[in-house]
């Protein structure tokens, strides 16, 4: 009998994140710094389709520029799929860009994850968790979160090393992203200048400092904030609006930047009087996930 046709094609919501809490670390030898973070990941999300082809390498991102195909996290990742399994013989990638780009919201890192994902659905011999996340790991601190099952997680080291947490009930997210972009190589340089020969030591969460919203808004801080908003003016600003926006509703919740790009956000106390005050002035509104979007295998 005829083994069955196995599917070529399969799609998925590549979600965004934002971090809940980002430290940033010693610096190792080879330039990259350790880091201590919570991942949240979030509804929106752009949407991503890859193909099984008979030969070459291709990608289509519509919405956005980002660059040559070489440079793109989501064709290093089917490259890097394609080299440690030998399979697909080529691959065509469609990214319907949704999340801003250079925002801090991991939407490169979530087309990376989405890639690894959806490969892994449809090749013949599907690698292991472990496996998959190994090849995430070098393309960058986010993508391990991304490409794995969890909504909510602690991570340390270079994002490889994680604990996923319970996922907490959706609550609305507003997101003012700046039209100045924030190179992640930048941000971490004006940290180092900052800090000088200050090396700071990790905080060492407990599960339970993430066990509801309360909490979380306790120990909610990024690091990045000692910089990026001092030198990029529109981004301090629009930081600044959004916590007196939150401060006139009444709202409980919390504003940050989110990761070291240029969007700021801030998470509702679960009431969204907040969001009739940032109606008007055109800002993008989404919801923290509660579950992680499935790939969806085509025909």
């Amino acid at each position: 009998m005829a083994e069955p046709r196995r599917a070529s094609a399969a799609r998925v919501v590549a979600q965004a994140k934002i971090n809940l809490a980002l430290r940033i670390l010693a610096r190792e030898t080879s330039g990259y710094h350790q880091l201590e973070t919570v991942f949240q990941r979030l509804e929106l999300g752009d949407v991503v389709t890859v193909r099984v082809t008979a030969g070459g390498r291709e990608i289509d991102c519509r919405g956005a520029d980002v660059g040559p195909p070489e440079r793109n996290l989501a064709y290093r990742a089917a490259s890097a799929f394609q080299e440690r399994t030998g399979w697909p013989r080529g691959f065509a990638i469609d990214v319907e860009k949704r999340i801003p780009v250079g925002g801090g919201l991991g939407g490169g890192s979530a087309d990376a994850g989405a890639v690894l994902r959806a490969l892994n659905a449809l090749a013949p011999e599907p690698l292991a968790a472990e496996e998959l996340l190994a090849l995430a790991t070098p393309l960058g601190a986010d993508v391990p979160f991304l490409t794995g099952h969890a909504v909510l997680a602690m991570a340390w080291g270079r994002g490889e090393r994680m604990l996923a947490l319970p996922p907490l009930p959706a609550r609305d997210v507003v997101l003012w992203p700046s039209a100045e972009g924030v190179s992640t190589a930048d941000a971490y340089g004006w940290l180092a200048a900052e800090r000088g020969d200050y090396v700071p030591t990790a905080r060492q969460w407990l599960t339970s400092d993430f066990a509801s919203w309360d909490r979380v808004a306790r120990e909610a801080a990024n690091d990045f904030e000692r910089v990026v908003p001092q030198r990029v003016a529109a981004i301090g600003a629009n930081l600044g609006t959004l916590r007196i926006l939150q401060r006139d509703a009444e709202d409980r919740g919390f504003a940050l930047l989110a990761g070291s790009g240029a969007t700021v956000f801030a998470l509702t106390d679960g009431r969204t009087r907040l969001l009739p005050l940032v109606a008007t002035r055109g800002l993008l509104t989404t919801r923290t996930a509660e579950r992680v979007a499935a790939v969806e295998v085509l025909d």
